[in-house]
């Protein structure tokens, strides 16, 4: 889905058209693994001049509205992206559609751990909840770490996560036709933020990849790997985001989408800058693997330049721990997750169009 947001992200700001197309029977035209030997049946010619030549029937869709359970509502500064139908199903199909709402995704002091409380005697119904979160995150970054926190219980989930998970449930209820917002801005510079939780164990890790004013790319992850300081576990976090870059330039260079560099990336430890900016071999980084210190080979080539920014504007943060109301909510439109409720001037694909190309040439 990376690439799709990508691509879409890339299009609003170039002021191009997004059409969908269908190919019959697609499935039957992907290249096998295996060499596959068959005997043709008697009568059947085919033309040497024609063997290289395929056919494919494709069905015209129009202008994109919905992919893949995906909804795309086209607004006179952009386009954005969400999934209030499925979160509408997903309400009914858990029976929440007339609870009431809270305003974070998760309680702020409810500390989840794997053998507190009564084992669920149908586990299947939360592992069914979890994996239909994690479809949704698709277009809620708002909601990645409560997602990424209700995973880690999957092999055998107890009524406190259960319980967590409903929470969530609650949080959408009020939240329902929020997505992420991709802004005809003529800003195209690539930048992340990265950060970490060396607290919690294992570390997570966390990153925010934007296009201009786009948010086209996050994670938050656990790792298997201890990290034996903070500042080693926020290095982790920026080679991760290091790596994600590499393949996201290749990607927007194929879609010729120009790459500025070098690619700002920020961070809330400085200490962990300056290990990237300082080759040394030191006692306390001795031991970190070598393939960490790509961040210092990407320094070097002039691909990314790293910058402090203190943790209170560390965007990333919001996918590290739980926040409270009002706090969640300002890390949420900073990141562009809104309802097309914030917007005026009317909804609809004729009001995008109409609005014009706004890149400077």
């Amino acid at each position: 889905m990376s690439t799709v947001k990508c691509l879409i992200a890339a299009v609003v700001k170039k002021k191009w058209s997004l059409f969908q197309l269908d190919v019959n029977n697609v499935f039957l035209h992907g290249d096998l693994d295996e060499e596959v030997y068959m005997k043709l049946p008697l009568g059947l010619f085919v033309s040497l001049s024609y063997s290289s030549v395929s056919a494919l029937l494709i069905k015209d869709l129009g202008s994109l509205h919905y992919f893949l359970g995906i909804e795309v509502n086209y607004l006179p500064r952009g386009v954005l992206l969400n999934q209030k139908k499925f979160v509408t199903d997903l309400l009914h199909e858990f029976i929440c559609s007339d609870v009431s709402s809270v305003v974070s995704p998760l309680e702020l002091n409810n500390k989840l751990h794997a053998d507190v409380g009564d084992i669920l005697p149908t586990p299947e119904k939360y592992r069914s909840l979890v994996g239909k979160l994690l479809f949704l995150t698709h277009t809620r970054s708002d909601i990645s770490f409560g997602v990424q926190h209700l995973s880690q219980f999957l092999k055998s989930p107890r009524f406190p996560h259960m319980c967590a998970a409903l929470h969530l449930l609650r949080y959408l209820k009020g939240t329902d036709d929020l997505g992420i917002f991709y802004s005809d801005s003529a800003d195209m510079f690539v930048h992340a933020y990265s950060d970490s939780d060396w607290a919690a164990c294992p570390e997570t890790q966390i990153y925010y990849i934007f296009l201009g004013d786009s948010l086209i790319g996050w994670k938050s992850k656990k790792k298997p790997v201890v990290s034996l300081s903070s500042v080693e576990a926020e290095y982790r976090a920026v080679n991760k985001v290091v790596a994600e870059l590499i393949w996201l330039s290749r990607l927007l260079t194929d879609i010729y989408v120009p790459i500025y560099s070098p690619i700002s990336v920020f961070c809330d430890i400085l200490a962990a800058i300056h290990i990237a900016k300082n080759p040394v071999f030191h006692e306390c980084t001795k031991h970190i693997e070598v393939d960490c210190h790509l961040i210092r080979t990407k320094l070097l080539e002039g691909f990314i330049q790293l910058h402090h920014v203190p943790t209170a504007q560390q965007l990333a943060d919001v996918l590290t721990k739980p926040l409270p109301g009002a706090l969640h909510h300002s890390f949420r439109d900073k990141l562009k997750v809104l309802s097309p409720f914030n917007f005026k001037g009317g909804v609809g694909l004729s009001a995008y169009l109409a609005s014009g190309p706004k890149l400077k040439e």
